[in-house]
């Protein structure tokens, strides 16, 4: 069965709280990215995890035409996400739930163009299974970092720096992989992100490309250059979803363009995400109409 991006990850009923009031909302990677690729007119699968009772909710996704393998568990993962509206860029967390880990036996036999590890939180997806996806999409596994090293402690969500010997298993077994300055902080104590991307590719080559969100825009390191636009948004209040947007929507671009001109619909496409809570929701039209308003087709400094 083959589609274009495959994405695996807990779908969350996370809670956002922008200076005190708060709001309801799905979360993670299979909502915002999968919905992303589905207005892109891409064909998306997502495999997740959560209570039966919430099988509701996937159905927002399936009416996008979304192929769903969910399978169930004691509870649904979910996020507090608290903001303030001076910073929307930093965020505090506290953990609402916590849907457990996938099985090996959890993974359809699918044949993506890529296959995307998009976990919320540690513990979602293991070394063994990684080890075994890694071999079943070999050429062609995404990873988030972010699944990896954010972590639950009681009440609490932090990023913890993983030992050495596992974070180079965890990442030689990845081709692609999306981090935001935070991680990549957390994974090569740089705190200059072309520094750190390229300290990454040299330890690992087999991460052929390296994508980065952070508080300027988005950037890509790819066969040694080093490629970044601005965000073009006038206003955060969608900031969260903004990496699974930006992820996803470069690796829908990149099947059919070059690196470099898909990480610039992804910046536009994000930009515009951004401006709004929840997934994006405007046409291709609408990127493409920002890309010639906005975008010089030049890197930036």
């Amino acid at each position: 069965m083959s589609n274009d991006i495959t994405i695996l990850g807990h779908i969350a009923k996370d809670i956002i709280e922008i200076d005190g009031v708060s709001k309801p909302s799905l979360g993670g990677g299979v909502y915002y990215g999968g919905i992303t690729g589905s207005r892109m007119n891409l064909k998306i699968a997502i495999i997740t995890r959560l209570r039966e009772d919430d099988f509701p909710i996937l159905d927002t996704m399936r009416k996008e035409g979304i192929e769903i393998f969910a399978h169930p568990t004691e509870e649904t993962s979910g996020i507090h996400n608290i903001y303030s509206s001076q910073n929307m860029e930093f965020r505090t967390y506290k953990p609402l739930g916590f849907a457990g880990s996938f099985q090996v036996s959890e993974i359809p036999k699918l044949n993506p163009r890529y296959f995307v590890i998009g976990s919320i939180l540690a513990g979602e997806v293991e070394i063994e299974l990684l080890k075994f996806l890694s071999k079943r999409f070999r050429h062609k596994l995404c990873l988030d970092i972010q699944g990896f090293i954010r972590m639950r402690e009681n009440d609490k969500i932090l990023y913890r720096k993983m030992d050495e010997s596992l974070q180079s298993e965890i990442l030689s077994l990845v081709n692609i992989l999306k981090v935001d300055q935070t991680e990549l902080d957390v994974l090569t104590d740089e705190t200059n992100l072309m520094s750190g991307a390229f300290k990454l590719a040299k330890k690992h080559d087999n991460i052929k490309e390296i994508l980065i969100t952070h508080e300027r825009g988005i950037s890509l390191l790819i066969n040694d250059k080093y490629y970044i636009f601005p965000w073009k948004n006038t206003s955060s209040i969608g900031r969260t979803g903004r990496g699974d947007t930006a992820f996803i929507s470069y690796l829908g671009a990149r099947i059919s363009q070059d690196a470099k001109t898909a990480l610039r619909f992804s910046a536009a496409l994000t930009s515009l995400k951004m401006e709004a809570q929840g997934p994006f929701d405007l046409s291709i039209q609408d990127v493409e109409n920002l890309i010639e308003e906005e975008y010089v087709y030049r890197d930036i400094d």
